[in-house]
């Protein structure tokens, strides 16, 4: 039996004009995780990965970290890519939302996601630019079939965003939407969620989880957004 490591993408840059950036802290995140990985001698058969700008930086410094142990090309499927957070705020607050630069505008912010994401789900809204819920699922089950049928009894390392991962421990767990929501806005940076494969299923072993983190002298690299 195999497993697949699916990763969160470092800090990126919320808040900032072009938020598909790793911030400094980000790109210390993910080497420090290809470091943890390095020194427990994990190796990976095969990589996934999203294609946005923050999952290849978020790759990179985790194969840093590896160092010469890694070696593998990355296979980049635009179905692990995250949804697009401006434009579910806009189909359900047209007019432009300020900065969320203070707890209270954040908490708004993703207040709003969360009733926007309902909706998406739901059918009620179809954000400009996007896919519908169920052509969005798709895009996440495809990749996971994919890696069912090719790796099982292999290490596999998936690097992607909130809602991808969310989607597919939902999809693996058969949980309801809500549920799906809930999971997506508990997902850390660089956090590490594992599932084990089979030929027959992929069955969540761990979530969001930050071993690689838990001393004293990283404690404080822990960040969500």
């Amino acid at each position: 039996m195999g497993n697949l490591y699916l990763v969160r993408h470092g800090q990126a840059s919320f808040g900032a004009d072009d938020y598909d950036q790793l911030s400094p802290r980000g790109q210390e995140q993910a080497v420090r995780l290809g470091e943890y990985w390095r020194e427990r001698g994990l190796k990976f058969d095969a990589v996934y990965a999203g294609t946005l700008k923050r999952h290849q930086q978020t790759l990179a410094g985790i194969v840093q970290g590896l160092g010469s142990a890694s070696g593998l090309e990355a296979q980049s499927r635009p179905g692990l890519n995250e949804y697009d957070s401006e434009a579910l705020l806009r189909a359900i607050h047209p007019a432009p939302l300020p900065r969320p630069d203070t707890p209270e505008l954040y908490r708004h912010h993703f207040r709003l996601l969360c009733d926007a994401l309902a909706q998406w789900m739901g059918g009620t809204i179809s954000p400009v630019g996007m896919p519908d819920w169920n052509g969005f699922a798709d895009g996440v089950h495809q990749v996971l079939e994919e890696i069912r049928h090719q790796h099982s009894g292999q290490n596999v390392l998936l690097v992607s965003s909130g809602g991808p991962i969310s989607t597919a421990v939902g999809q693996v767990l058969g949980t309801a939407p809500e549920v799906t929501i809930a999971l997506n806005m508990r997902l850390r940076n660089i956090a590490v969620t594992e599932f084990s494969i089979s030929p027959k299923r992929l069955m969540l072993q761990s979530f969001n989880t930050l071993n690689h983190l838990d001393s004293a002298e990283y404690r404080s690299w822990i960040t969500s957004a």
